[in-house]
């Protein structure tokens, strides 16, 4: 009895590598491709909000310098 518990432990270790060694190897690209056609949505949404925009976002004068009160030193 003794001998085949010293054999169970090569078995369950061999068990626990295939496991492992599946669930390493997975397809880690899915949540990549999902993720990259989410930007390109995004990037499209933001494209049409900003077409024809531009000469009713441009202001009436012409933009003076911004000035900071902060100085390094």
């Amino acid at each position: 009895m003794a001998a085949l518990a010293w054999l169970l432990i090569p078995v369950f270790a061999v068990v626990g590598a295939a496991i492992w060694g599946s669930w390493a190897s997975r397809n880690k690209t899915i949540g990549d491709v999902a993720e990259l056609a989410g930007y390109a949505r995004f990037r499209d949404a933001m494209e049409r909000s900003h077409s024809g925009t531009e000469s009713e976002m441009a202001p009436a004068t012409p933009a003076s310098p911004v000035r900071s009160s902060h100085v390094s030193g």
